[in-house]
């Protein structure tokens, strides 16, 4: 016969505290100012490479157009490659200061 195990009881999760703990998010301000920048600059490009296009009967030159193939897509371009330092962005943390004379560090 098989044997039966006992089941331990489950223990409800303790909630953290909130007043101890602070939400800290990966992205400061700076950085969804600089994204949404960047998508600002993909949609441009991608407005700058919209138009008409041939039809049947007749055929359309603009579609050969300096903005609709160079700048539209180097200004979409430039928004996905300013995404990439968009997010890695890092705000630099001021160092203590260390008054002369003194061999600690005075902390703030």
């Amino acid at each position: 016969m098989a044997k039966q195990t006992a089941k331990k009881p489950v223990q409800p999760s303790k909630a953290p505290n909130r007043s101890m703990s602070k939400s800290i998010f990966p992205l400061d301000k700076i950085n969804f100012i600089m994204i949404a920048c960047s998508l600002a600059l993909i949609v441009i490009g991608f407005l700058l490479m919209t138009g008409s296009a041939n039809t049947g009967d007749t055929f359309n030159n603009d579609i050969f157009s300096t903005r609709r193939v160079v700048l539209g897509p180097l200004v979409a371009l430039a928004g996905f490659v300013l995404m990439v330092p968009a997010i890695m962005y890092k705000k630099k943390v001021a160092k203590p200061q260390v008054e002369e004379g003194e061999d600690t560090i005075v902390k703030e």
